[in-house]
């Protein structure tokens, strides 16, 4: 197990590096006027345009501007965005925003996706395995571009249901709707991988020898098989971590919602290049982590799995 999380942390660190890079140089390529598109309708003096450049080493190489921000990251500091803010109080104001909603995401998604995919595999070709079908077509269907907007307006504005938008003090009630807007994204993906993984285990030999000695259907489900059926829709969950740090990006515009999603968008619109790479990086480390966490639970839930 030791030597595992070893060579998992030395590949974390490679997928890091090399991560940042390209996303370093996809914003150095889309990078037109950046101290223009920050001072928007304001003009700027030929002097202040000079500092600025100079101050964020934009006359530089792509090459020369990347080593100087591996400089300030491998001593923690994240860099300075282009009103001149730091990125890392930046972050500490958005993080906790964005935890709490891809929390409530993950954990909405989970309870359907585990809850509804077990009594569609038990009841497999019935009616309600049918409806969650049919359902889950639907969100995989529609993209978060609309179905944030059309959240909003229609249980936001038209029926009242939920507060239409947050803010930076938003309490649990103002982000139920956005988070179930972003737990939309990914919770037919894991229903469906859970009714099927319900399914196929219902019919293995194992449930078989359980029910002839006699153990009861409800602890053979509950015990059995939904501990072997956890197994690829934890995967999945890891995975979808990703899905939901983009998808917060459109809901936490809609939302009016000042997290990492939201100072994301804005640093892509103002073209501010250390924002958006220094957002992207901490999620990098996010989702590179919990995905070594996923992994090493597999050895929790099924006792077979052996890291070496």
């Amino acid at each position: 197990m030791f030597r595992y999380v070893v060579r998992r942390l030395l590949l974390m660190v490679l997928t890091f590096f090399g991560a940042t890079f390209v996303v370093y140089a996809l914003v150095f390529l889309n990078q037109d006027d950046p101290i223009g598109a920050l001072a928007g309708d304001h003009p700027l003096t030929d002097s202040q345009r000079q500092v600025l450049t100079e101050q964020f080493h934009l006359d530089d190489s792509f090459l020369q501007q990347y080593w100087y921000y591996v400089k300030g990251l491998l001593t923690g500091d994240l860099g300075t965005s282009l009103t001149g803010r730091s990125i890392g109080d930046m972050l500490g104001d958005a993080w906790p925003l964005t935890l709490r909603l891809a929390v409530m995401a993950i954990v909405i998604a989970a309870v359907i996706a585990i809850g509804a995919g077990v009594v569609a595999g038990v009841r497999r070709g019935g009616l309600f395995d049918s409806g969650t079908l049919a359902v889950t077509l639907v969100l995989l269907s529609l993209p978060i571009v609309v179905l944030a907007p059309l959240a909003q307006l229609i249980f936001g504005i038209k029926l009242g249901w939920f507060a239409p938008t947050a803010g930076k003090n938003a309490t649990f009630m103002q982000l139920l709707l956005p988070a179930f807007v972003l737990a939309s994204t990914v919770v037919a993906a894991e229903l469906r991988v859970s009714r099927a993984a319900v399914s196929e285990n219902m019919r293995a030999d194992y449930v078989r020898t359980a029910r002839a000695k006699g153990l009861s259907r409800a602890r053979v489900i509950g015990v059995h098989v939904l501990r072997n059926s956890l197994i690829p829709v934890i995967t999945l969950i890891g995975v979808d971590v990703g899905v939901l740090m983009s998808g917060a990006i459109v809901t936490e515009k809609v939302f009016n919602i000042p997290g990492v999603g939201f100072n994301l968008w804005r640093g892509l619109r103002t073209e501010d290049g250390p924002v958006v790479v220094g957002f992207v990086s901490v999620l990098v480390i996010v989702f590179l982590v919990l995905n070594l966490v996923v992994d090493l639970l597999y050895a929790v839930l099924d006792p077979r799995i052996r890291y070496e």
